[in-house]
């Protein structure tokens, strides 16, 4: 099968498509660089150097001597999108030759992923919205005209469905008024522009499903923790990319980060806002099953994309726990909350659907916390304090 993954130089584009290459998937990527070169203007340096996606392509072809072939380009350009699918010329680095083919699934990571950077300025608000929106309508006209047997795996957010009142469904809500019954999407009610980008994705491929029968899962994926996968153990170049600040970095990894340079944990507020989380090994387990198990023709499949749920004071207090048995200073300061948000709130969602297709979960527990310390600890001397906190405000 031939998979295409937009983003493939990502946090999680990487991985995935290692770990589709691993399994005798034909893989294709395309990226161009917005996270690595977004970390080079906002000055926000990354925990270790990451080779080129051409680079790391290359270094996995000589381990494995499977091939990954790699397209640097901007997907927002429409032509661009479309000669993925339509049979032009591609150049393949690693066979020196030429190579077409239409994707059985496309899986779309390629949006700037930061609530943080949406809101800096209407500047980042812009290429945000932009960018976003952009690789989504080109992707879904591309499959539209082009590809309508290909099926397309949204990396979606559960930041889309806020933080409700009410019980959170698998992207769809039955409801009963005034006598007469229909089933909606869940309504959402998100909390920064990002996720305002990803709610407009969903909609823009509700439309498409509606009016054109394409295939479609939608995985509302809670923050991600975690670096090595099974393929990059045995060779640290082959290791996601890895950021730490407020803007680029996730949760459990910002506060591992922390301890171990003696960096109070940041916590915003009295840190009861709960999120649904999950190992990084899991989104290529998610993705992979949602693969085997497609969406049908004229279907919106939506999975929420966690495993568990935590506070932030929780996190932050595992994270104390486990930095003082390895022997750091970790301490926790709660600092004023700058984000409009709720602090404490009622969080209960529904996330069934791919443990039924087949997803077995990894859990956070204080042995995974502790080999994420270790890995941090090797690169104690790159992190720079002064990147963690900006205090981006909205």
């Amino acid at each position: 099968m031939h998979i295409l993954i937009l983003g493939g130089d990502g946090y999680l584009g990487w991985p995935t498509a290692m770990y589709f290459s691993n399994r005798g998937y034909d893989v294709t990527v395309v990226d161009n660089y917005f996270r690595r070169n977004s970390c080079t203007e906002l000055d926000v340096g990354m925990l270790y150097p990451v080779p080129t996606l051409i680079e790391r392509a290359k270094l996995w072809h000589a381990k494995t001597g499977y091939e990954i072939k790699v397209i640097i380009g901007d997907l927002t350009d429409p032509e661009l999108m479309r000669s993925l699918f339509d049979g032009r010329i591609t150049y393949n680095w690693a066979l020196d030759e030429t190579f077409t083919g239409i994707p059985e699934t496309v899986i779309h990571y390629a949006e700037q992923p930061s609530a943080p950077y949406s809101l800096m300025s209407y500047k980042y608000a812009n290429i945000t919205l932009s960018n976003n929106l952009l690789v989504t309508n080109n992707l879904m006209f591309a499959i539209r005209d082009i590809a309508p047997d290909t099926h397309i795996i949204k990396l979606g957010t559960m930041g889309e469905y806020g933080t409700p009142n009410i019980d959170i469904e698998e992207g769809w809500l039955d409801i009963e008024h005034k006598g007469r019954k229909d089933r909606f999407l869940f309504p959402r009610q998100a909390s920064s522009l990002y996720h305002t980008t990803k709610i407009m994705d969903t909609d823009l491929l509700w439309f498409g499903v509606r009016m054109w029968n394409l295939k479609v899962t939608d995985l509302m994926q809670g923050p991600v923790y975690g670096i090595d996968t099974d393929e990059s153990t045995d060779d640290q170049r082959l290791r996601t990319i890895f950021n730490y600040d407020e803007i680029f970095g996730t949760v459990v990894n910002r506060f591992i980060t922390q301890a171990v340079i003696g960096y109070p944990l940041t916590v915003y507020g009295e840190g009861g806002q709960t999120r649904g989380y999950l190992n990084i090994k899991d989104t290529l387990q998610c993705v992979h099953r949602s693969t085997e198990n497609p969406a049908k023709s004229g279907e919106l499949r939506i999975f929420n994309q966690i495993m568990e749920t935590f506070s932030v004071m929780q996190l932050a207090e595992m994270t104390q726990r486990v930095g003082s048995k390895l022997g750091f200073d970790v301490q926790i300061k709660r600092i004023e909350n700058p984000r409009k948000e709720a602090e404490k709130h009622y969080y209960n969602p529904t996330y069934q659907g791919l443990r039924d297709i087949g997803v077995e979960p990894h859990y956070l527990t204080e042995e995974v916390m502790e080999g994420l310390f270790r890995v941090v600890d090797l690169y104690e001397d790159n992190i720079r304090k002064d990147i963690i906190f900006r205090g981006i405000k909205w």
